[in-house]
């Protein structure tokens, strides 16, 4: 079962992305926004990381902070966006990798398929 750390900072959203994620079969750690998202990461062994940040930049920083550590550096992550097309331009200007995108609004079996992609490649 793959563990996935959950950085969402709406509390209701993110119990329920909790519960869908699991009734995927992934094992969730959640969290809400943190700047510590790397001691999060070394605390946690996790498999995948899913952002859903109310804004966009909140999401860019923790996504910035994981790809800048070289332990975390090819973490697969799911980003969750309200803002789909200006995340889409700061993450191919990123060159960004292992990262899948989804829109807002958006239900926990597009985040399980997406993380289930990325961790596939794998």
């Amino acid at each position: 079962m793959a563990t996935v750390l959950l950085i969402d900072d709406t509390p209701e959203i993110a119990e329920l992305l909790t519960f869908a994620l699991r009734d995927h079969g992934y094992d969730v750690v959640p969290s809400g926004y943190t700047p510590d998202v790397i001691d999060l990461l070394a605390d946690q062994k996790v498999d995948a990381l899913v952002l859903d940040c109310t804004s966009y930049e909140m999401s860019e920083a923790q996504f910035d902070a994981v790809r800048g550590h070289g332990d975390f550096g090819a973490l697969p992550i799911v980003i969750i966006s309200d803002t789909p097309e200006r995340a889409d331009a700061s993450l191919r200007k990123r060159e960004a990798q292992r990262v899948l995108l989804i829109p807002k609004p958006f239900t926990g079996s597009q985040v399980a398929r997406a993380l289930s992609e990325l961790l596939k490649r794998d």
